[in-house]
């Protein structure tokens, strides 16, 4: 039988965001701290009662009526409700204290929406975006969001201070956008999901536990947009299809060390065929119309990769997808990845040649994939480029893995 204690962190991560949503629209960006405080003062009440008089019949239930009678009887004895609510509510022709508390599934689900277009904005920094994405949008905790970033409390905390002084002195609104400025939006509300399942994804923190919860919780607000009219569009289906196809890796990416395990060492039958099917399915919505986003473009990618077999038409169409990729959004590592499939599609020798165009001397990536390149062309410029790789490399995971690599290549 589950226990309070168990039953609480399931439900903190599962129910915070919710009602923090809810009541943050309620409160404002002005007043965010409050709708934070009162949340957590809930689930801290419930860990005392819940230990005290036993699991209650519906603990959701429990925790939705506490919240909504905590926040009411804040607006009634406090200031902010004389200054900021009440008036709105009378003009509305509403009795003073009858102000209702929605925590329909509806309601919160287009809060969280409305949260997220407020939070993904242009005026705060990517990582700010992330962080307060992972607070209010996912209840992720203070230190795991420091163990995310390899940072710690205070650097986190003053980050999310700060975030939302300047979301304050903008006076964003928690409000979904009109119909015109959707698609500009929406732009940034990708790039911050997509962010913030890469932290997971590529994430240097050996918190495997926390590396798949930023994926999982990514998927989940992605999917919210999916599900929406007004934000079902191509990129976010496909968006979603790359999620799919990246997390059907996921258990085959790392050993039982956290250390990573290169793609053609992975072991296929840990792949994910469920979430393989979802991207397909995902990744088929995304075809709809003319619009072909970097997105797409990367889901085509990851699907491939999802191809058990090592056939010359996959590394060609891997490559083809890449050079597409580079016209479209030029990056580093997609230059770099783009090496890999022209190694396999077309030798070794030719990607040598325009990997070490790239020049990314201080990546450890690149000095590992020159490594790779090498072997068994010039052991000895392998070996070289492979302890230029473990003195770059900065978590304990990847070199491990480079260690290894030069053990079997000595």
């Amino acid at each position: 039988m589950q226990t309070g204690n168990e039953l609480i962190p399931h439900l903190f991560r599962t129910e915070y965001s919710k009602i923090t949503a809810v009541l943050g629209k309620l409160f404002g960006f002005e007043h965010i701290e409050i709708a934070e405080d009162l949340v957590s003062d809930t689930f801290l009440l419930a860990a005392e009662t819940w230990g005290m008089k036993g699991i209650p019949d519906n603990p959701v239930a429990w925790l939705y009526t506490v919240a909504k009678n905590r926040a009411k009887d804040y607006l009634k004895h406090n200031k902010i409700f004389t200054d900021k609510i009440s008036p709105a509510i009378q003009q509305a022709g509403v009795g003073q204290f009858e102000i209702d508390i929605d925590l329909s599934e509806k309601n919160i689900t287009d809060s969280q929406l409305q949260m997220m277009f407020a939070i993904c904005n242009p005026a705060i920094s990517a990582e700010a975006q992330i962080g307060l994405a992972l607070r209010i949008l996912c209840g992720f905790g203070i230190e795991e969001i420091a163990d995310a970033f390899l940072s710690n409390k205070e650097t986190i905390n003053k980050r999310l201070f700060r975030a939302k002084e300047k979301l304050r002195n903008e006076k964003v609104k928690i409000a979904f956008p009109d119909a015109a400025e959707i698609s500009d939006r929406l732009q940034t509300v990708l790039t911050t999901l997509y962010l913030l399942f890469n932290e997971g994804y590529y994430s240097l923190s050996q918190n495997i536990t926390v590396r798949k919860d930023l994926c999982l919780e990514a998927m989940r607000l992605n999917f919210l947009l999916v599900e929406n009219k007004s934000t079902a569009r191509p990129a976010v289906k496909a968006l979603l299809a790359l999620m799919c196809f990246h997390a059907s890796r996921f258990e085959a990416r790392t050993d039982e060390h956290g250390e990573l395990i290169l793609y053609e060492d992975q072991d296929t039958g840990l792949w994910n065929r469920e979430l393989i099917e979802q991207g397909k399915y995902y990744m088929n919505l995304a075809a709809e119309g003319n619009e072909v986003s970097k997105y797409h473009i990367e889901a085509g990618i990851a699907y491939w990769h999802t191809v058990k077999e090592d056939s010359a038409e996959k590394w060609e169409s891997i490559l083809q997808l890449y050079n597409r990729l580079l016209l479209i959004e030029y990056s580093p590592i997609a230059a770099l990845n783009r090496t890999y499939a022209l190694a396999k599609a077309d030798g070794k020798p030719l990607a040598i040649i325009e990997a070490e165009k790239l020049n990314l001397a201080n990546s450890h990536l690149y000095f590992s994939l020159l490594a790779y390149l090498y072997t068994d062309i010039d052991d000895e410029k392998a070996i070289a480029h492979l302890n230029s790789a473990l003195r770059l490399a900065k978590s304990e995971a990847d070199k491990a893995t480079i260690r290894k690599r030069l053990s079997a290549l000595a």
